[in-house]
């Protein structure tokens, strides 16, 4: 064939091709990325109690398909017609069930529990919750219901009959809900013991802590809601444990042994129920004592651990037993550098080191029946893969999943068998089935479903920190149409605090679909995880206490020397946006480094951080009385003179994280340094602008750059 037509088919071809190709909507990236976007798998997946068999959901969660191991071939077990037919419900879909046997399984409508039967194909209603029921945790046999109203902590029993554990006539006492602002791993204030002779649960007083305003403008006149906001260096929460004992109906309360304020975390049950272990950290976050006490007379008996740091100690998980028959247990620490697990006896003993790894365990997913192996979650050697291991009690580790990527696992109850699915650079989404001797097969491919539209590409590679030795992993997102020619302008998506980490081995790379949305507008996308991000160890994240801000920034800074090296790069042309902590670092990059980006948006931006909250802020920057230095050099309006690009600022009105206080002060600061900025507040939002609101807040971030970028 001659070769001009050769040429001029290949092109018509390629045009035709790419002009069948749909665009994606803004609407589309913000809303529908983990809906008609998201990659098949199998939905809802739960191993039936004690089989071989499991169940997930088709026809968005209104069909219950079930398969086996012997047999992957999956049959309709149960409609969510027929549950409603059965109980008189009008459930919309299953999220929620729990199962109780091989049978049997509960389903919630309204505070109103059922249990179906799935081989008789009848049912019943068990319990009814009062309206105004919050926090509802069962016991393991689903038969005793404990539950929050105001502030007091109440049971619903077998019976049906409601039982009060506290009536504290002060709201700010507060019984059953989660302490200490959720950190430390906290998310619940409700423990009921193995075998549900006694519930034990967090209480604190807040009547010290300082009332926080927040406007309510959705009534005439507008309304002011007061939250509880200790900030730091401010007087905190005094937490105390309650156990009530069923039998009796009497209420044991332990106290802090160190002062008032310290923290009590990480509560758990011993198998035998005679005792609870609860970690105590001092107030300052540097020593804490792992304590046990007797669960009958909440005596304190002994500490069984200490562990120290000048940095911080951050426990997060508690005490975990492996075997229902043993009080000895497994604890999580970074004593090494990294988070590891180790066995003790109750008494304190060191058993067994079980992982000695240079890389981060971050959870415990379950054990075998037997409790001899211990199945957990890691990032291996990359710390943007989320692996999961096995471990047996003398410290032997075996990789369970065997590709590269984010994985989520679950394993049978006997732990002859794991569910894993799992995603990569390369794969929307796989599911498989391991079984004993890791042997895997195939359940699920999921297709691209981005295919036949126009997205661009991901580049994932490292450069050095700041230290010069460092590896931080960087996401470069190139449009569909890319030209190494030309010269593109760059938005750089920062968050670069603690406890979390934005590039992952997982489809799109831990991106946003809105940054694809970008790339297609004639952008490169950046992200570099600077020091003081997740998953690298505790030297990696450590070292920004009582410096927030400092060495993080030093490191996006290099991010911006590695752009400026690629020859495809505008270097005249840079943009930064971030949220929350990266609201905080692009407030910091536009006003300490001003020279740098031409346009900046911060969303819910941290600045002063003798305003934020004290678990958090005292953690990572002490208090000003201890670190005036820290506070002085980070607060961010002491630079508002160095104003050179364009900046908007945008917060929440309703924000009770990271409060409006905080952005207000900046402006005031501009305002008398005779500087213009932009403001855009979000009404009656809180931390962040959530639901269909969401597209108006990426279209206002993403019109403000491009029109002020150019």
């Amino acid at each position: 064939m001659n070769k001009k037509i050769i040429l001029f088919v290949s092109l018509f071809v390629a045009l035709t091709t790419q002009a069948q190709l749909k665009k994606i909507t803004l609407d589309e990236a913000v809303l529908q990325q983990g809906r008609a976007f998201r990659a098949d798998g199998l939905t809802g997946f739960q191993w039936i109690p004690n089989t071989n068999k499991y169940v997930f959901y088709t026809d968005t969660w209104t069909k219950m398909k079930s398969a086996s191991t012997t047999n992957d071939t999956a049959v309709e077990l149960v409609s969510l017609a027929d549950i409603n037919t059965a109980l008189g419900t009008k459930l919309r879909n299953f999220f929620g069930l729990q199962w109780i046997d091989s049978n049997t399984f509960m389903v919630t409508e309204n505070g109103k529990y059922y249990q179906y039967n799935v081989t008789t194909k009848t049912g019943k209603q068990t319990l009814q919750a009062p309206e105004t029921a919050e926090n509802n945790t069962f016991d393991s046999n689903k038969t005793n219901l404990a539950f929050t109203e105001e502030n007091n902590l109440f049971i619903l029993n077998s019976k049906g009959e409601k039982v009060a554990v506290t009536n504290e006539t002060n709201k700010g006492i507060v019984s059953g809900q989660s302490i200490a602002r959720n950190e430390f791993g906290i998310s619940n204030g409700i423990f009921w013991s193995p075998k549900s002779n006694y519930l034990a649960f967090y209480q604190k007083d807040e009547t010290e802590v300082a009332d926080y305003p927040l406007l309510d403008i959705t009534e005439t006149p507008g309304k002011l809601v007061n939250i509880k906001y200790p900030m730091i260096g401010q007087k905190s929460e005094k937490p105390r444990v309650g156990i009530y004992n069923l039998t009796n109906g009497k209420t044991v309360f332990i106290t802090p042994r160190g002062n008032q304020d310290d923290y009590l975390t990480n509560l758990s049950w011993t198998p035998d129920e005679k005792y609870v272990l609860i970690a105590e950290l001092n107030r300052g976050q540097n020593d804490m004592n792992l304590n046990l006490y007797d669960a009958n007379t909440g005596a304190f008996i002994r500490t069984i651990l200490n562990e120290k740091n000048p940095r911080w100690v951050e426990p997060e998980h508690d005490a975990f037993f492996p075997n229902a028959k043993s009080n000895n247990f497994v604890w999580f620490s970074e004593k090494d550098g990294f988070q590891n697990l180790y066995y003790y006896t109750i008494e304190g003993k060191l058993i067994k080191q079980l992982t000695n790894n240079p890389f981060v365990v971050k959870d415990i997913i379950g054990t075998n029946t037997a409790g001899t192996e211990i199945y957990f979650k890691a990032t291996g050697p990359n710390p943007t893969n989320m692996l999961v291991y096995k471990v047996d009690l003398k410290g032997k580790q075996t990789l369970i999943t065997k590709d590269q990527g984010v994985h989520n696992v679950i394993p049978s109850s006997d732990g002859n068998w794991f569910f894993d699915e799992f995603s990569n650079h390369d794969t929307p989404s796989k599911s498989l089935l391991y079984d004993k001797s890791l042997k895997a097969k195939t359940l699920l491919v999921s297709k691209n479903k981005y295919e036949g539209y126009e997205i661009g590409t991901a580049e994932i590679k490292t450069i050095k920190a700041a230290d010069g030795t460092t590896d931080l992993y960087t996401r470069l997102i190139k449009p569909s149409n890319f030209d190494p020619t030309k010269k593109y302008p760059v938005l750089v998506y920062v968050y670069g605090g603690p406890h979390a980490q934005m590039i992952t081995n997982s489809y799109l790379d831990g991106a946003n679909l809105w940054m694809y949305w970008m790339a297609e507008q004639g952008y490169l996308v950046f992200t570099v995880d600077n020091r003081g991000s997740d998953n690298r160890g505790f030297a990696f994240e450590s070292i920004i206490h009582a410096n927030l801000g400092n060495n993080e920034m030093d490191d996006q800074l290099k991010g911006v020397d590695y752009l400026k090296s690629l020859p495809y790069v505008d270097g005249n042309r840079l943009a930064v946006h971030g949220w929350s902590y990266g609201g905080f670092m692009t407030t910091s990059l536009m006003l300490r480094k001003a020279d740098t980006f031409k346009v900046g948006v911060a969303g819910g931006p941290v600045i002063d951080w003798k305003w934020y909250e004290v678990m958090y802020g005292e953690r990572y920057m002490d208090t000003p009385t201890e670190n005036p230095k820290g506070f002085e050099e980070n607060t961010v309006y002491n630079y508002v003179k160095n104003l050179k690009g364009k900046l908007l600022l945008i917060h929440g009105t309703n924000d009770d994280v990271v409060v409006e206080q905080h952005n207000l002060s900046l402006v005031k600061k501009f305002v008398e340094a005779g500087k213009q900025v932009d403001y855009f507040p979000y009404p009656m939002h809180k931390h962040n602008v959530t639901g269909k609101d969401r597209v108006h807040l990426i279209q206002k971030v993403l019109n403000y750059v491009i029109e002020n970028n150019k």
